[in-house]
């Protein structure tokens, strides 16, 4: 783990620049990696102080001493992803680098470009020996970190998983999802499977419905060219949303590691169904730059799924994500059945409990108990039990991509995602276009398109706030 060739594919990228490279620098400085040399490659002809400096700002209280440690052990190469010839020589500044720095040939691959060069780069790394298939046996590792979204659709998905595969094997390949390394997503596991108060509970019996809210109060920015190719349903709903729902849904794996947890959550998404949803663009959405001006790109999706197996059948999964909108939030919502009232309160029937996992902008755990208002017999009042996890940790939690970078120099590959949970959710999503739902406008700043009043009606829910 402590010694390692990193090579960043799309170095100067707005992921690398915000994330990547400053998770790196955390990394140094708690000495999570004592030796490692940072190999950038993109399009540009840029100077690798130049690339560095731009990630400063993104790094609270850069400390001098670890900012110079990672100065002296970035390189950077302009390389052309679909130039073969570019790649050999990429592969000799990287025998060069471990030569210089000691290495023992341990490579980790962080592909943080768009997924159409995906299988590009995959092929030319193979052929130039970048990186290359490691046998059970061998005295180094090399991985391989694919970026999500992981295609377009499900065929180019496919596409891009047949060449991968020509070249390496599974163990060395790591799809990821920054959502699943969030502190409080991968705490969800055992907030449920550690506390009987919970896990007797987790099924239909006694849960009414499910709800997943990703939203956010900013529209695509600079982010045209891209968002108009995927819209909210391929670039969030299949992307993070389905794997939240799996997580939340799966069933009891035998150890909280690698394939036993994946397994069960490939499990859940082949169990989907698209029952009903609602669509939506933010009103001036096709001026933005890059964006085709007769666009149907949707920017908001509602969907109501249903997960068809013993233990959620009857029991709706809600999602909901948006540009635009008036907050930014990513939190579940387990709404639990309602009890029956046994007493003459006035406010009878009384609320159903909830657990709400608030992952943004604050970390919070809160159960709700209904319990008797002080000083009246005849009153009920509504009592959050909450856990502030940000409150408590915000700093010393690190960042979901720090815990990402650790997990793969680890070869811990719980929370990367296995291509078949990529293929069933890409048929979800395809599911959902084939339901030709309509595409509503609505104001920047608002809940959504008015229509998802009547969702809400048809459906005998409201989102919670």
């Amino acid at each position: 783990m402590n010694n390692v060739a990193l090579i960043v594919f799309g170095i100067t990228g707005d992921l690398a620049t915000r994330k990547l490279i400053p998770a790196i620098y955390h990394l140094l400085q708690k000495k999570r990696i004592d030796t490692i040399a940072l190999i950038g490659a993109a399009f540009e002809d840029m100077q690798p102080d130049v690339i560095l400096e731009r990630a400063k700002k993104y790094i609270p209280h850069v400390d001098q001493n670890v900012w110079q440690k990672l100065h002296e052990c970035f390189y950077y190469q302009k390389l052309n992803f679909t130039n073969k010839n570019d790649y050999f020589a990429l592969a000799q500044l990287i025998n060069t680098v471990e030569q210089k720095h000691q290495l023992s040939g341990n490579r980790i691959a962080y592909l943080a470009a768009a997924s159409h060069f995906f299988c590009d780069i995959t092929q030319y790394m193979g052929e130039s020996g970048t990186i290359k298939r490691m046998s059970g046996d061998a005295s180094s590792w090399q991985r391989i970190v694919y970026e999500k979204p992981f295609g377009r659709n499900l065929q180019s998905a496919h596409e891009i998983n047949e060449c991968i595969q020509q070249w390496f094997d599974e163990t060395q390949i790591y799809r990821a999802d920054h959502y699943l390394t969030k502190e409080l997503v991968s705490n969800i596991t055992l907030l449920r499977f550690t506390n009987c108060v919970f896990e007797p509970l987790w099924n239909n019996q006694y849960i009414d419905s499910v709800q997943i809210i990703l939203s956010e109060d900013r529209g695509i920015e600079n982010r045209g060219a891209y968002y108009d190719k995927y819209g909210a349903l391929c670039d969030v709903v299949q992307n993070h949303m389905l794997e939240l729902l799996a997580l939340v849904a799966m069933e009891a794996p035998q150890k909280l590691i690698g394939d036993f947890v994946r397994d069960k959550r490939a499990q859940v998404l082949k169990d989907v169904r698209v029952i009903d949803g609602i669509l939506g663009q933010y009103a001036n959405y096709t001026h933005e730059e890059y964006v085709q001006p007769d666009s149907k790109t949707e920017t908001f999706a509602a969907l109501c799924l249903a997960v068809d197996n013993a233990r959620w059948t009857g029991v709706p999964f809600y999602l909901k994500t948006g540009k635009c909108l008036n907050t930014y939030e990513v939190v579940i919502n387990i709404k639990f059945k309602q009890v029956a009232c046994l007493m003459l309160a006035k406010d009878c029937p009384i609320d159903s409990n909830w657990l709400t996992i608030r992952v943004a902008p604050d970390a919070t755990f809160v159960l709700t108990l209904n319990a008797k208002k002080p000083g009246r017999s005849d009153e009920l009042i509504t009592i959050p039990l909450e856990f502030c996890h940000s409150c408590l940790y915000g700093e010393v939690t690190p960042d979901a991509y720090e815990v990402l970078l650790e997990e793969v120099l680890t070869g811990e590959q719980a929370t990367s995602v296995r291509f078949d949970e990529i293929e069933s959710a890409w048929q979800v999503i395809d599911r959902v276009h084939h339901k030709n739902f309509p595409v509503y406008s609505y104001a920047c700043g608002s809940t959504g398109p008015l229509e998802m009043e009547q969702f809400c009606k048809k459906h005998g829910m409201r989102w919670r706030s």
